[in-house]
C-alpha cells in the first residue's frame, strides 16, 4: 500500500479523552501522551522530509454531537489535509454511568454531519477509528449491546464515505489472546502505553506508513 500521506499536509486527530490524553490546551501543537503522540513521533521519524504536520483537538469526555458542536472551530477553520476521527465510547458510557444515552441512530446522525460538512468545506481524507470495549472490570462485558451497533455504524460510514478504517475492536480483542485485557486497557477503555502503541501502529498502517512501523 502506498503512503496516502503527502508533502507538508496538516494531520488532525479528533475525538475524547483517548485523544485528548492529557494534552496541553494552551499550547496549540501539544499532541497529548497517547496514540496521537506516538503516530506523529513515528511517523516523523521516519518520513523526516515530508515535514508533515500534526495537530491533536481530542477533549476528554466527548460524544459525537460534542464534536459537532465544535467541528466549526476544532477542525474546519484548521484547513487540515487529514481528518482523523476517533468517537462513540462515551456516547455507549454515557448510558450505564449518567442514565445519558444515545441512541445508534443519533450518533450516526451526528457523525454523519461530522463527514458532510468535511466533505462539502475541505479536500480533506478521513481515517475513521473505530471504538472499543474490552471486559475489564466484569460490567463492561453489558456494553456490547450498545457499543456493536455503534462500530457498525463507523463501518458503514467509512465505507460510504471512502474513509480509511482503524478496526480497533477485532485488534484489542486479538490483542487480548496474548496478554490480559487489563494490559491493553487496565478500565476496558482507556489505553495503556502499551493500547496506545498497538492504536498507534494500526493507524500507521492504515495510512500506508509501513516504514514507520516496521521493527
Amino acid at each position: 500500500m502506498a503512503l496516502r500521506i503527502k508533502q507538508g499536509d496538516v494531520v488532525l486527530f479528533q475525538g475524547d479523552s483517548i485523544t485528548d490524553a492529557g494534552r496541553n490546551r494552551q499550547q496549540h501543537g501539544d499532541l497529548g501522551k497517547g496514540y496521537a503522540h506516538l503516530t506523529a513521533a513515528l511517523f516523523s521519524a521516519a518520513y523526516p522530509e515530508l515535514e508533515v504536520k500534526f495537530l491533536n483537538r481530542g477533549i476528554s469526555g466527548n460524544r459525537a454531537k460534542d464534536l459537532v458542536a465544535r467541528w466549526e472551530a476544532d477542525c474546519l477553520e484548521l484547513r487540515p489535509n487529514w481528518v482523523s476521527i476517533y468517537i462513540g465510547i462515551n456516547d455507549t458510557w454515557r448510558k450505564f454511568d449518567s442514565g445519558d444515552p444515545t441512541s445508534a441512530e443519533q450518533f450516526e446522525k451526528s457523525y454523519r454531519e461530522l463527514l458532510v460538512s468535511t466533505k462539502e468545506r475541505l479536500d480533506a481524507g478521513l481515517i475513521l477509528v473505530e471504538p472499543f470495549v474490552l471486559p475489564v472490570p466484569e460490567d463492561r462485558k453489558g456494553w456490547r449491546e450498545d457499543l456493536d451497533p455503534k462500530i457498525t455504524v463507523v463501518r458503514e460510514l467509512a465505507r460510504e464515505f471512502g474513509a480509511l478504517l482503524v478496526p480497533l475492536d477485532g485488534l484489542f480483542a486479538q490483542a487480548s489472546m496474548l496478554a490480559p485485557s487489563a494490559y491493553w486497557a487496565p478500565d476496558g477503555v482507556h489505553p495503556s502505553p502499551a493500547g496506545h502503541a498497538l492504536i498507534a501502529k494500526a493507524w500507521l498502517k492504515a495510512m500506508g506508513a509501513t516504514s514507520a512501523i516496521q521493527s
